[in-house]
């Protein structure tokens, strides 16, 4: 099996201190995609470079503390891309792919952080632009490998990865366009990207259960208040090999639950 989970972290060295290298440990994930990690590259430089075995690769944000990818992989990758060619996003760290390529096989794990609009227009206006942007280079990658892209997509997709949809119709990661948006990504049809959402082909109907983030207003997480906003986005190939799903709700490193798909393939 090749364990895969992804985590928003809200930053890596807050993760730290609450004890995110011996929760991986732990759980021997195969490869561990985190964003929002918020640090530079000296940062990590005698601290963070391996975590439990597993080797980083990280796409720093321009900004300090702010956004960042990484991935922590017990495989030794072909390659690694760190950006998808957009200097907008590129700069903020929102992408990094690793592949592991063979002669038999093209295959990527990605570890992506889509901009959230939640802060305002200015903000929501850059996620629809990296929306319309990242679209077209999913639907080029997939025609030449197989992958897996996780993240937190700033997006619940239906009424049932939320909790109070009906009172957030208006509001950021439920706007009718970021919605339509991922249900072309998931289209099979000649407009679509064609992708696979893993855990809602595991679990279709899951509603309370499935919630992968909780607002620190209010008692939101003490009563499962939450949007799915974390996911695994396969190309067919791949997620016809996902096996079982776990959302750890009750590990609390940021805001977000981690999220785990094994797959029937090894590296």
């Amino acid at each position: 099996m090749f364990k895969l989970t992804s985590l928003n972290l809200n930053g890596l060295r807050s993760a730290a201190t609450k004890g995110v290298a011996d929760w991986v440990a732990e759980l021997a994930p195969d490869c561990i995609c985190m964003q929002e990690i918020r640090v530079q590259a000296s940062d990590i430089e005698g601290r963070f470079e391996a975590m439990a075995g597993l080797k980083g690769h990280f796409h720093f944000a321009e900004k300090k503390g702010y956004a960042g990818t990484a991935t922590y992989t017990k495989h030794e990758p072909s390659d690694v891309v760190v950006g998808w060619g957009d200097r907008e996003f590129d700069a903020e760290g929102r992408y990094l792919e690793l592949r592991f390529d063979t002669p038999k096989r093209k295959f990527s794990v990605i570890s992506c952080y889509f901009p959230s609009g939640s802060s305002g227009e200015e903000r929501q206006a850059a996620k629809f632009r990296f929306l319309k942007g990242f679209f077209p280079h999913l639907i080029a990658l997939k025609r030449e490998r197989e992958f897996v892209l996780c993240g937190d997509i700033n997006i619940a997709h239906k009424e049932i990865d939320l909790k109070n949809w009906r009172g957030n119709q208006k509001n950021s990661g439920f706007l009718p366009e970021e919605r339509a948006w991922m249900t072309r990504l998931l289209d099979e049809g000649a407009e679509g990207a064609g992708l696979v959402d893993v855990y809602r082909m595991l679990k279709p109907d899951t509603t309370d259960e499935a919630y992968t983030w909780w607002s620190n207003r209010g008692q939101a997480y003490a009563k499962n208040v939450g949007w799915r906003l974390d996911y695994h986005l396969a190309t067919p190939g791949i997620a016809k090999l996902a096996r079982n799903e776990q959302i750890f709700k009750t590990i609390k490193f940021s805001d977000h639950a981690p999220i785990t798909v094994d797959y029937d393939f090894t590296l």
